[in-house]
């Protein structure tokens, strides 16, 4: 996993930020879907790395809890948490005992549970 997000910081399109950003999804069934982020001049307009796997999936015709875990890596040679949009969708789509792993280039990690970074999730029940 860690040669394959390493790889993919190259196909990240980031013209404006030079911040190249890689992500796996995996699925309960073993199957895994990646992402780069893609950006644009108006930067409102692209996506993150996290949803660009995730919505790979959900094209796939994967749904709400068949996600296991996420993958993360910067190209910065940091380690990084994904971005409040994306924990958003990661709270909508995972279990909360899912794992979010979060790596530098060099293979270190952080690891959390999608309920230690969304622990106040907003959902379908705000809603109502």
């Amino acid at each position: 996993m860690i040669d394959e997000l390493r790889r993919l910081h190259s196909n990240s399109y980031v013209p404006i930020s030079h911040f190249p950003v890689s992500a796996s999804v995996v699925m309960k069934d073993g199957n895994v879907f990646f992402g780069v982020n893609v950006e644009d001049a108006s930067t409102r307009a692209g996506t993150c790395a996290e949803r660009n796997a995730i919505y790979s999936a959900i094209t796939a015709g994967y749904t709400r809890g068949d996600f296991l875990e996420v993958n993360v890596m910067l190209a910065s040679g940091e380690i990084g948490t994904p971005c409040f949009v994306c924990r958003q969708m990661i709270s909508e789509l995972f279990d909360k005992e899912c794992i979010v792993r979060c790596y530098d280039i060099y293979g270190n990690f952080r690891e959390y549970t999608v309920e230690e970074l969304c622990p106040f999730p907003f959902g379908e029940d705000d809603l109502k």
